[in-house]
């Protein structure tokens, strides 16, 4: 292999290898206990 390819792959995994780590968790929840949660809610509003 060419020293400029091999530093070239190492650098290119070297920078791109922390971007693995990023993604989504889970599901977005709201904060808060459950039963104080008032969204989502109904429009219009029930009456």
């Amino acid at each position: 292999m060419n020293l400029r390819l091999l530093i070239g792959l190492a650098l290119s995994t070297a920078l791109l290898l922390p971007l693995a780590a990023c993604g989504k968790k889970g599901s977005p929840h709201q904060p808060g206990p459950e039963n104080k949660i008032t969204y989502p809610r109904v429009y219009p509003a029930p009456e």
